[in-house]
């Protein structure tokens, strides 16, 4: 039986992007993993672009799984910029140099 999006849910979700340090980001994916998701990627985005009903959340630092910012979240690469996370260019962040190891 698959499992619908529950508050459960959202919360596991919120509570990874959590753990993300300043100055490093995660991938989508690399959340759904994390919480046993693994197909799940967009749904981590879905939750992502509902947080600011669920709290105050790092969210600023999930990438895609190539490194490029959300679209049409101009504020994402500022936050970024002000961790002195790497930048390849306008769109994307240098995973190689600041992707999470968890």
């Amino acid at each position: 039986m698959k499992r619908i999006l529950d508050e459960a849910l959202i919360y596991e979700i919120l509570s990874v992007v959590e753990e993300i340090p300043e100055g490093k980001v995660a991938t989508y994916g690399q959340i759904a993993r994390l919480i046993g998701r693994e197909k799940n990627a967009r749904l981590v985005g879905k939750v992502l672009s509902m947080s600011e009903f669920y709290g105050s959340y790092p969210c600023h630092r999930v990438v895609s799984h190539n490194g490029r910012l959300a679209p049409g979240w101009a504020e994402q690469k500022y936050l970024l910029e002000e961790e002195e996370v790497p930048m390849k260019d306008d769109a994307h962040v240098d995973l190689a140099l600041c992707r999470w190891d968890c």
